[in-house]
């Protein structure tokens, strides 16, 4: 049969990245608690493709993922992109991996259980120079605003935020310990089961604990800054403000 996408093309224009977006897949994830961890994932697989091709064979990037089927890591990240340079032919290639992970955490006070759900990210590139992987999580907080506290006769307004980290490393980590610095970093911590008793404790912990938005993004920082592991990390913090029509931001980044 003629395979169209081998043919030359005459345009002469590179194109950075090309391939599958929205594969949803099933991997397997390290769980500390438990060893591992089933979630269903949403991946993306691109390779950039030289302006002398016409296109690329869309279907092995489907065919990668199905070499490696639950052995699909961050050990062996780098290894399914260097198995799609080698099958597409490409000089680099890149692949976003998005999932699900849930952490059974513990009510503060009545200590009912009940799984929790943060979203987290594999991102990387593999090229003949250099390789490159980094690891994201989104943790769901609680802020109590410092200015609302000092003003108000009665009480403060909070809000729930969303605090995203990406890091690159050095050597092997937990995502629960990430999360953990996020959690720590807020006013105090989102639960996905509470009883009256943990609602007054929670409430009045983040009472205790009044953080800008700017104080998340920095308390994060001065906690990875403090491991040598993170060679270079992003965070960002959004406040979807209870008494206000927008959200409160923060963005910073080493590097």
């Amino acid at each position: 049969m003629i395979d169209i996408q081998n043919q030359k093309d005459f345009r002469n224009i590179d194109i950075k990245k090309v391939g599958v977006k929205n594969i949803k897949y099933p991997i397997i994830v390290l769980d500390r608690a438990r060893g591992t961890q089933p979630v269903n994932a949403t991946i993306n697989m691109y390779v950039n493709l030289p302006h002398h091709f016409k296109g690329t064979h869309m279907s092995r990037f489907v065919e990668v993922l199905n070499d490696f089927k639950g052995q699909i890591s961050i050990k062996t990240f780098q290894t399914i992109l260097e198995k799609m340079r080698q099958k597409l032919h490409a000089p680099s290639a890149h692949m976003e991996i998005e999932f699900p992970y849930f952490l059974e955490k513990t009510a503060p006070v009545s200590k009912a259980k009940s799984p929790m759900e943060y979203h987290c990210l594999f991102a990387g590139e593999n090229n003949a120079e250099q390789t490159d992987f980094l690891v994201g999580v989104v943790v769901p907080v609680t802020t109590l605003c410092p200015c609302s506290k000092e003003i108000s006769a009665f009480g403060a307004h909070n809000q729930r935020s969303i605090v995203t980290v990406k890091v690159r490393f050095k050597k092997f980590f937990w995502i629960e310990d990430l999360i953990r610095i996020v959690e720590d970093s807020a006013s105090g911590e989102v639960y996905s089961l509470l009883k009256r008793v943990d609602e007054k404790y929670v409430t009045e912990k983040a009472y205790e604990n009044p953080k800008f938005v700017e104080d998340v993004v920095r308390s994060v920082a001065v906690k990875l800054n403090a491991d040598d592991n993170f060679i270079w990390y992003s965070i960002e913090a959004e406040n979807f403000e209870s008494i206000h029509n927008h959200s409160a931001y923060a963005y910073v980044e080493k590097g």
